[in-house]
């Protein structure tokens, strides 16, 4: 599908998204005009400027020093220098929602580039071109910038003003954000699943998720009611309360849903705001703050924390799967105790990956350091930021895959079951199809592997958006070249 742009706003987060997954884009005739009115604007205002920062003058430190008077060959190279990042790269489609937001962002007037810029960056989302993930150390995002900019070499000349332009902003870290954030929404909800699948194999009390208890947190109430029409009613409870694990489950996919909104609601901002500097506006070019991504640096370190405590809670849950007294099947869910090990080994995989996650827990947005000889002295570190929540996201894909293994086993070796309501059946029978019917011991890694590949692709993404066990929308994941 191609999508027609007539103005900005038509390439927002959603956009971008569905652009990342394989949607082109085009620019509508009304567009292309705008974008002809405001490059003649910045040209008139050229002509009439004293210095301006980044088109007469050199940039950070040497800002007060003028460049000659070749403007266009300039703007080529200020690519060249600052394009010192290395692998791992992006992968191709986090590369194209990179071009996306750089393309969003460039369209507003005050950006002042040519039709012909924006046509080139349509052209690139098809190129997989390499940029940095990481290793961004200045106040906005210039290192990836420069190597998107160079991909452009060869096949677009950057002319007055829109190099600089394209430098600025903090397109990389909005469309991380974009995806990491849809990400972690995804793994809310399986999360979700798989917890319910847990809570009814325990034949936990569900005292704990009844909708009053939820008063004043509509967030949670929404999770609440999902949970309970998964893991249905539960007549005679194995216990008078289950384990904290349990219990908090709800409150813990609420607190991530609610940072991912956070999230979202910095990303719109990112989108719409002014990040070119200098900007037009009205006649005159103004220095900017358009390059500081903090807040997206930050609220990508709130998704992180959350989904950490999601994993933590997940493990948890685990063991106690793994516990006769708690689920009245055979202990470590060994379908020969004593001569076979059962799945205590994947629940020491989960304490592994989520112990990792609390050593790398600092925050990613604080650590500001001196660069330009001063001149730059506050970094943001979105790329640093949206690499560690990429990692937790993954680590919590993982736990959860080890969490539905656990529950597989379960059902294999349950003769009283099944337990939940049969649209919880359903899911997790479409999560668990691409592993052994046969409860005995086997390379469970291979299982945890292949679950958490089910995950990637979307399995049960839609449960907080529909009624339990309607069909799940999967989409194709695109392999890092890292």
């Amino acid at each position: 599908m191609t999508r027609l742009l007539h103005t900005p706003a038509d390439l927002d987060a959603t956009a971008v998204l569905r652009v990342a997954d394989g949607d082109g884009v085009a620019l509508a005739d009304d567009l292309v005009d705008a974008l002809t009115a405001s490059r003649a604007a910045t040209l008139a205002a050229l002509e009439q400027a004293g210095p301006v920062y980044g088109v007469t003058t050199g940039m950070g430190m040497l800002a007060n020093l003028a460049v000659g008077t070749d403007a266009a060959t300039y703007q080529d190279d200020m690519m060249l220098a600052r394009a010192v990042g290395a692998r791992p790269w992006l992968d191709a489609r986090t590369t194209r929602a990179v071009v996306a937001v750089r393309l969003r962002t460039l369209l507003e007037p005050e950006a002042g580039v040519s039709p012909d810029l924006a046509h080139a960056l349509v052209a690139l989302l098809d190129d997989a071109p390499q940029v940095p993930s990481r290793g961004s150390g200045s106040a906005g995002e210039i290192v990836p910038l420069a190597h998107l900019g160079l991909a452009l070499r060869g096949r677009y000349s950057f002319a007055a003003k829109e190099g600089v332009a394209f430098l600025q902003g903090v397109p990389v870290s909005t469309a991380r954000a974009v995806l990491l954030g849809h990400d972690a929404r995804t793994l809310a909800a399986q999360a979700l699943v798989a917890a319910a699948g847990s809570i009814a194999q325990v034949r936990a009390p569900r005292d704990p998720y009844h909708p009053s208890l939820a008063r004043a947190d509509d967030v949670l109430v929404q999770v609440h009611e999902v949970l309970l029409d998964l893991a249905g009613g539960e007549a005679a409870p194995r216990m008078l309360q289950a384990p904290v694990s349990f219990r908090v489950v709800g409150p813990a996919v609420a607190a991530l849903l609610r940072a991912v909104t956070r999230l979202d609601e910095a990303v719109d901002r990112s989108l719409d705001g002014v990040t070119p500097s200098p900007a037009l506006v009205e006649g005159r070019f103004l220095g900017t703050a358009g390059f500081d991504g903090w807040e997206l640096a930050a609220a990508m370190d709130a998704v992180r924390t959350a989904a950490t405590h999601l994993a933590e809670t997940t493990t948890a849950r685990l063991h106690r799967l793994l516990d006769a007294r708690v689920t009245g099947l055979p202990p470590q869910l060994s379908a020969e105790p004593g001569r076979q090990a059962g799945l205590v080994a994947v629940q020491k995989r989960a304490v592994g990956l989520v112990h990792e996650l609390r050593v790398s827990a600092a925050p990613a947005s604080i650590g500001a350091m001196e660069t330009s000889a001063g001149q730059e002295d506050v970094q943001s570190f979105g790329l640093e930021a949206a690499a560690a929540l990429d990692h937790a996201l993954g680590v919590l894909r993982d736990v959860t895959a080890c969490e539905l293994l656990a529950l597989h086993q379960a059902r294999l070796l349950d003769d009283t079951g099944p337990h939940g309501s049969p649209g919880l059946q359903t899911v997790l029978h479409k999560g668990s199809q691409c592993v052994s019917q046969d409860a005995n011991d086997r390379p469970f890694g291979v299982d945890v592997e292949s679950i958490s590949h089910v995950l990637g692709v979307g399995w049960a993404h839609d449960v907080l958006d529909g009624p339990p066990g309607a069909p799940s929308h999967t989409h194709p994941t695109t392999d890092s070249n890292a």
